[in-house]
């Protein structure tokens, strides 16, 4: 399957070129940063890691980004898209763990998940427990158990590539996609993976943040509820 690593970046000039390497060390992946605006040096060390690298004009935030990254995807005739976060916490040598249900036809989305199963990654307590929130939301959204609906690490089949492409969400996307795609009629599956910490720079997720994005997130779901969502578009079309 030809395989694109989509990462999005917003000043990460510390950590983007080692997250380039690691994947390109991976092989068979192909590497499409999405330089979201960046005020710092992201580009300049992505191109020279050796990702294809793409400058939005500012910063568009990370839902214009990830859908900038499937057009690319989409144009370029690429099989499967894996999303990869900037920042280094997910792992290259964990990406076949994604494609597996893939590649046998099992999935159509696959949700790398640090909850699955226990590991030893370690969110804050305002944070675990708005992706519980989040969990407890999309699960009843969805009618299937999903873990950690805020997770970053997905692998997306061509014909999700498709649909997002033209279609994925702007506002709140990670959890928002997941509800668009289960009520879309795709399968999505959750795998787990283990996650390092952030290679440089810190969150600035502090408790009212959190408190504050768990009410914003949960509204634009209940929200999208009353909408109709996208058919998919038709494979032979």
């Amino acid at each position: 399957m030809r395989t694109l690593a989509i990462v999005p970046a917003f000043d990460e000039e510390g950590s983007v070129g080692g997250v380039v390497r690691e994947l390109r060390a991976l092989g068979g992946v192909d590497v499409v940063v999405v330089n979201d605006g960046s005020r710092d040096e992201t580009s300049r060390v992505a191109r020279e890691a050796g990702a294809v690298v793409l400058d939005l004009p500012f910063n568009l935030g990370i839902g214009a980004a990830v859908q900038t990254g499937y057009q690319w995807a989409r144009d370029h005739g690429y099989d499967v898209a894996v999303q990869v976060d900037g920042d280094g916490q997910h792992l290259a040598s964990e990406i076949p763990r994604l494609l597996a249900p893939i590649a046998a036809g099992a999935a159509d989305l696959v949700l790398g998940s640090r909850y699955v199963e226990r590991t030893d990654y370690r969110a804050s307590r305002s944070r675990r427990a708005g992706m519980l929130m989040f969990s407890a939301l999309v699960s009843a959204a969805t009618g299937r158990r999903f873990h950690d609906t805020t997770s970053g690490f997905r692998a997306a089949s061509r014909p999700v590539i498709r649909y997002l492409a033209l279609h994925y969400p702007q506002d709140y996307p990670e959890v928002e996609a997941l509800v668009l795609l289960s009520r879309a009629g795709f399968r999505v599956t959750e795998v787990a993976c283990e996650f390092r910490e952030r290679v440089t720079g810190q969150s600035t997720i502090t408790p009212v943040r959190s408190a504050y994005y768990v009410v914003k997130v949960s509204l634009a779901i209940l929200l999208g509820l009353l909408r109709s969502v996208p058919a998919p578009e038709d494979p032979g079309a």
